[in-house]
């Protein structure tokens, strides 16, 4: 296949330093490819997506599909998974920054996913950056030293799988056009990072290995599956190279997980249930609906309602497909200076891996190194084997019903200044440059600042009712919103906290729930 480059493509961001090593000439052309081959499909998924929210709109809801029903009924299994993929009991993410990568390499977990999507702001920088600590983990040449504190840092001897997650498909690369048209960041995070690592990976024992974030259809998982075929051929790399991981954080993808698994069986390694970012989901596609009006972030736990019935489903579909079932992320982080706070929160995250364990996940999701010796410990005594892929769940009978159960808990002013406070405090770290954000004893990301965004929404726009009585309308979500402010600038003055609140707030109040934050948010940054 010609990997012929064109004059007409434009790189608006710099390239100087070791950019030049990313940026060559050939792997632009790779880039150039894909996005000439694909970028009219992934338009057209996307605007599909529309389509989808107003039949939502319109009363419809989200159910398993009639012309898929073979292929749920099927036998088929998938490909087989690498060796290195067999165990993969617990995972620790974060994003591309050098020392985190080093970090979470040498954290002691199975795999590190690194975080080019919901973990990172897509910054230029960031973005090179990370591509160049990814390509020097398999040239051998990956270390630091910290210019504040003089210490070093280097890979150990027992590193932890790589795993990449590119950005969603929604999300543009802008400093790179390719004949006058923005490429996919998708694209641009899959297509340097396979085109530098693929080979060396495979030559070390390991391959080239992605999680796909926030795929809304089969139809989406299969152009992915079409993006890994054209690849790997440009590469010389046999069929099944790639394997792939989806997390299922979307409402619609979880009513078509044996399909998507169907789509990416030559190239899948299992599904995930990213629970933040579902929450999300099932607020922007159902909530303008009085029917799913959400109480309080902090009542929609694992184990309960939609988000219970969803992994369990998600286990006996992997299971029955020879694919690997993975938890959900602890998102807690050391609470410094509280031992009893800190106590308190390693217990929670113990109790959650013990439910994972339990209700047959393969591994879990942890945010921060020092939880991994906590879910280790878990799984270890658990599922002292290397997965759990015996357990098939065949009794398990999960309806539509189940799926679209609602948690119950109430609204509160508490959980509105929250939701304030998170929001913003993300948005504004997020167009400064950082996408992981400790807030609150809590690591957050990009999801999370969704489902602040996003339930704000829906409870200002129902007029919902707090436990207190009061109804929740503009005038009072303003009211909070001056107070929460007042405070904010006393203890995060920046011009970017006033560009990000007035973002925020203007999203919350608008008549239409935008698809995503970060769309807008990505023309703040550099």
């Amino acid at each position: 296949m010609p990997l012929d480059i064109a004059a007409n493509l434009q790189i608006t961001g710099p390239v100087d330093g070791r950019a030049e090593e990313i940026l060559t000439p050939e792997a632009l052309a790779f880039v150039a490819d894909l996005h000439r081959t694909f970028d009219g499909r992934r338009r057209e998924l996307l605007s599909a997506r529309k389509v989808r929210q107003a039949a939502f709109d319109a009363g419809a809801l989200p159910d398993f599909l009639p012309e898929t029903a073979a292929i749920r009924a099927g036998d088929w299994t998938v490909a087989p998974i690498p060796a290195d993929l067999q165990d993969r009991r617990v995972e620790i993410t974060g994003p591309v920054d050098r020392k985190m990568i080093i970090n979470a390499l040498n954290s002691g977990a199975r795999v590190f996913m690194a975080d080019f999507e919901d973990a990172t702001a897509p910054t230029w920088a960031n973005l090179i950056e990370g591509q160049v600590n990814l390509k020097d983990r398999w040239a051998g040449q990956l270390a630091h030293v910290d210019a504040k504190s003089g210490k070093a840092y280097a890979l150990g001897p027992n590193p932890a799988v790589l795993i990449i997650r590119p950005r969603g498909w929604h999300l543009p690369e802008r400093h790179l056009q390719v004949d006058g048209e923005t490429v996919s960041g998708s694209l641009f995070d899959f297509g340097l990072y396979l085109f530098h690592n693929a080979r060396a990976a495979v030559a070390q024992g390991s391959g080239p290995y992605f999680y796909l974030p926030k795929l809304e259809s089969h139809l989406e998982a299969r152009l992915w599956n079409d993006v890994f075929v054209r690849a790997q051929a440009a590469l010389g790399l046999p069929v099944g190279t790639i394997k792939a991981t989806v997390l299922i954080e979307t409402i619609p993808a979880a009513f078509e997980m044996d399909e998507i698994i169907h789509e990416l069986r030559d190239h899948m390694a299992g599904l995930n249930c990213g629970r933040w970012d579902y929450i999300f989901s099932v607020i922007k596609r159902l909530g303008r609906s009085p029917a799913f009006l959400t109480p309080n972030r902090s009542a929609m736990v694992m184990g309960q309602a939609f988000l219970g019935a969803y992994s369990l489903k998600l286990i006996q579909t992997c299971h029955r497909r020879g694919a690997f079932a993975m938890g959900g992320m602890a998102a807690q982080i050391p609470v410094k200076g509280d031992p009893a706070a800190n106590d308190a929160a390693f217990a929670r995250v113990k109790a959650d891996k013990e439910r994972e364990a339990a209700a047959g996940h393969d591994g879990t999701w942890v945010a921060h190194p020092d939880l991994v010796p906590v879910a280790m410990e878990v799984f270890d005594r658990l599922m002292p084997q290397a997965n759990q892929l015996d357990r098939k769940l065949e009794d398990l009978d999960i309806s539509q019903a189940q799926m679209l159960e609602l948690h119950a808990g109430g609204r509160t002013e508490d959980g509105v200044r929250e939701n304030i406070r998170v929001g913003i405090r993300y948005t504004q770290a997020w167009i400064e440059g950082r996408g992981a954000v400790p807030l609150y004893n809590l690591m957050e990301d990009a999801a999370t600042a969704e489902i602040c965004r996003t339930q704000l929404w829906q409870w200002v726009r129902l007029e919902a009712s707090l436990d207190d009585g009061r109804d929740l309308g503009p005038e009072l979500f303003v009211s909070l919103l001056t107070e929460e402010m007042q405070a904010l600038r006393r203890d995060f003055p920046s011009p970017r906290l006033e560009e990000a609140a007035q973002l925020f707030v203007q999203m919350v109040l608008s008549d239409t729930l935008e698809e995503f934050l970060t769309l807008p948010a990505y023309q703040l940054i550099d």
